[in-house]
C-alpha cells in the first residue's frame, strides 16, 4: 500500500467503493500477461464507485453509481479514471462489491454463451473451475440464458457446495468426471463444455460432448495449455470455440455497451442474481490475488475500498 497523486487527464474520474480481482491481475505480478507494465503499477481492471466528474457527452455524470473497466491496470486504488465508454450505470439493486465482482466474468461468460457458444433453449452446459469466478458466473447465467441443466465440475465437496450455491442443477468431482457425466446423461453428453481450466481434463472433456456440442476455450488456470486432434471434431462433429472476450471487445466497436445493456436487463428485471463475492479489504490486495493463484478463491474476489 502507498500513496500516489490521483489520476488526471480526460475521463470519468470515480470515487472507487470496491475493484474485481481477476486472474489476469495474479499473471500480471509475475510478469507472465501479454500485457507488461513497467513496475510500479497499480493492479486492477474493474472497478464500481461514484462519478466526480465525467468529460461533456458521458453517458455518466457526477453523483452516478457506476462500474467500468480501466482495462487492466489502476483500478485497486480510492480514486479511478476511466474512458467514456467503459463507464455504465450500475443498477440499483446491485451493490458495488456485486458490481466490481460482475464485469469480467458476466461480461466474458455473457458474451461467450450467447455470441460464441450459441447456447440454444434447453441445452445441457458442463462447467469446469465451477467454484471460481467465471465458473460461479457461468452457473447463474447459463439457465438465464436457456440452459435447462447445468453440470459443475469441482475438485473438492466444500466447491461442489459453492457452486450448488450458484445454481448448478448437478456437481461431479474432477477426478473421474467423464464417466460421471456419461452417467448423468443417460450416454447422451453434454451440448456444451465451458472450460477456463485447460490442461490435462481436456480430451475427456472433448468426449463428454454430445454430437454438434461445444467445447468453449475461456482461460488455463490449470497452467498447461491443451492440444486438441481435429479428427475428433470431424468424427464426433464438434467445436472448440475461442473464447477471446478483450480481443472481440477491441475489434468491435460498441460491443462492451450491447453486452452490459444485455447484462444490465437482467439485473435490474430481478431475473439475474448478482453475484456474492468473496471481499478482502484493500489492505489485503496481495491475499486477494493469492488466492486465484493458489485456487483457493471461493467464487469472485473484490477488494472493499470504500
Amino acid at each position: 500500500m502507498t500513496e500516489v497523486e490521483e489520476p488526471s487527464g480526460e475521463g470519468v474520474l470515480v470515487d472507487v467503493h470496491a475493484a474485481g480481482v481477476a486472474f489476469p491481475d495474479a499473471l500480471l505480478t509475475r510478469g507472465l500477461y501479454q500485457y507488461r507494465p513497467d513496475p510500479p503499477f497499480i493492479l486492477g481492471a474493474e472497478i464500481a464507485g461514484v462519478v466526480r466528474s465525467a468529460p461533456d457527452g458521458a453517458e455518466v455524470g457526477p453523483g452516478d453509481r457506476v462500474v467500468g473497466l480501466t482495462m487492466l491496470s489502476g483500478g485497486m486504488a480510492e480514486v479511478a479514471m476511466l474512458a467514456p465508454d467503459r463507464a455504465f450505470k450500475l443498477p440499483d439493486n446491485v451493490s458495488f462489491e456485486a458490481g466490481a465482482g460482475l464485469l469480467f466474468n458476466d461480461l466474458t461468460m455473457y458474451f461467450a454463451l450467447t455470441v460464441r457458444g450459441r447456447l440454444q433453449q434447453g441445452e445441457t452446459v458442463l462447467v469446469h473451475g465451477a467454484a471460481g469466478g467465471i465458473g460461479t458466473s457461468t452457473l447463474r447465467l447459463a439457465p438465464v440464458l436457456g440452459a435447462s441443466r447445468t453440470i459443475a465440475v469441482v475438485s473438492t465437496e466444500e466447491k461442489g457446495r459453492i457452486a450448488t450455491a450458484a445454481g448448478a442443477t448437478d456437481v461431479v468431482l474432477a477426478e473421474g468426471f467423464k464417466d460421471a457425466v456419461k452417467e448423468l446423461t443417460h450416454g447422451r453428453g453434454v451440448d456444451m463444455v465451458v472450460d477456463p481450466v485447460g490442461g490435462d481434463r481436456f480430451t475427456d472433456s472433448l468426449r463428454s460432448l454430445a454430437p454438434g456440442g461445444r467445447l468453449l476455450v475461456v482461460g488455463f488456470t490449470g497452467g498447461e495449455i491443451p492440444t486438441v486432434k481435429v479428427n475428433r471434431l470431424l468424427l464426433n462433429n464438434v467445436d472448440v470455440v475461442g473464447v477471446g472476450w478483450g480481443a472481440w471487445a477491441g475489434t468491435h466497436p460498441g460491443a462492451l455497451t450491447e453486452q452490459w445493456t444485455g447484462l444490465s436487463e437482467l439485473l435490474s428485471s430481478g431475473k439475474l442474481a448478482p453475484p456474492e463475492p468473496d471481499v478482502y479489504p484493500l489492505d489485503e490486495a496481495a491475499a486477494a490475488v493469492a488466492s486465484l493463484e493458489k485456487r483457493t478463491a471461493k467464487g469472485k474476489v473484490v477488494l472493499r475500498v470504500r
